[in-house]
């Protein structure tokens, strides 16, 4: 047999046998710990703030997101406990094998084929990027139609007012809006904007680890802006209201989308440069300028992306980002059950409005931060359910 061939098989066969043997939860154990530090209880202004973070991957993972896990970091329960009222879920659909910061090649193995076949996903993801993410699609509209009083999806303007009514009623109802892990899920295909777009995805990001189709990732092997694809992929998802996501995306790629339009944009999970140089943060001129723009800057909960991921060590990640982009502009980006360490799961997460009041953060600044600026955020680019596509 060829080596070219023979090696791939092997490597796929070892890494098979293995994650059979040790079974796809104790895979997530491994990958999605929770390091503890001592939890302090969550101080009373917890309870009184909208919470909102901007990206999980939770729905990657083939657990029941309505009952309490014993592993990760998201499910209903948990965000029930940490008083979230709003979770972006983003769909995983390809991770090169060997995963790192610096440098990956766009044809390396990947990882979630394995993990589609070890947790038996359905027949038609195993070759196709576009299945995968509306089989995880498919996934949360089945945990909502179980828990119907306890979830709402949020697909526009209209479905975010009715979450804000509900809670302010006293209901315990927790939003969940869909999003993409990278627009490779489009597999090359414009139609799968508009396909997506229906299955309820709502923010979508143009790269993750490798470059794609539409350009260069920030931990490719190019540096490349937009390419042609990646431009006419842009305009459709403006064209359907769709939120734009720059995580991952390469300098060249975001200097490119801030030039094509002026809609505001994101930066769901990251850190900045100057509170945390490496590999994973953009330059922070880069993270200003989408501020600028009205954009949103996620502040993540792990250690490659904040330095510190203790609460302290995110709080000043966050009073960091304010002081870089304004008060109006940050945002939670936890990268919860994104194969990341962290130090507290979603039903903690009072502990990071108290380590915010230790920093002597005001109170109305936490409110923002906490998710203030992600409801006002979507309030604005959400579309209306009664708006036809532009």
């Amino acid at each position: 047999m060829n080596k070219a061939v023979l090696v791939p098989l092997t490597v796929l066969g070892v890494a098979l046998v293995a994650v059979l043997a040790w079974g796809p939860a104790e895979v997530e154990r491994r990958l999605n710990r929770v390091d503890a530090v001592p939890i302090a209880p969550a101080p009373p202004l917890h309870a009184e703030l909208f919470v909102a973070d901007l990206h999980a991957d939770t729905l990657m993972w083939q657990r029941d997101f309505l009952a309490r896990g014993t592993r990760g970091h998201v499910d209903l329960p948990r965000l029930e406990n940490g008083n979230v009222a709003l979770q972006v879920l983003t769909t995983v659909t390809r991770s090169p094998h060997g995963l790192n910061y610096e440098r990956n090649a766009a044809d390396a193995f990947d990882d979630i084929t394995l993990l589609a076949l070890v947790q038996r996903w359905p027949p038609r993801t195993w070759h196709s990027l576009a299945e995968r993410a509306l089989y995880q699609a498919g996934r949360l509209d089945g945990f909502v139609a179980r828990e119907p009083q306890r979830l709402l999806r949020i697909r526009s303007r209209e479905d975010l007012e009715r979450l804000l009514a509900r809670r302010a009623a006293g209901e315990r109802v927790t939003g969940v809006l869909l999003g993409t892990e990278g627009s490779h899920a489009l597999d090359g295909d414009l139609g799968n904007v508009a396909r997506l777009h229906a299955a309820g995805f709502r923010m979508m990001s143009l790269q993750h680890f490798f470059d794609n189709e539409l350009g260069g990732s920030l931990h490719g092997t190019s540096g490349a802006g937009l390419s042609a694809f990646g431009r006419a992929a842009l305009a459709e998802m403006r064209r359907l209201g769709i939120v734009v996501d720059l995580a991952h995306a390469s300098p060249a790629v975001v200097e490119d989308v801030l030039a094509a339009s002026p809609q505001p944009v994101i930066l769901s999970h990251t850190g900045t440069w100057g509170h945390c140089p490496g590999p994973r943060n953009i330059p922070d001129e880069l993270v200003a300028r989408i501020a600028a723009r009205g954009g949103l800057i996620g502040i993540g909960f792990w250690a490659e992306a904040v330095c510190d991921a203790t609460p302290a060590g995110i709080a000043g990640a966050i009073v960091a980002a304010v002081a870089l982009a304004g008060e109006d502009a940050v945002a939670l980006g936890s990268d919860f059950d994104g194969s990341v360490t962290t130090t507290f799961d979603a039903a903690a997460l009072g502990v990071l409005t108290g380590a915010l009041l230790e920093r002597g953060v005001a109170p109305g600044v936490i409110a923002k931060v906490m998710g203030g600026n992600v409801r006002d955020f979507l309030l604005r680019n959400l579309p209306s359910a009664a708006e036809p596509a532009r």
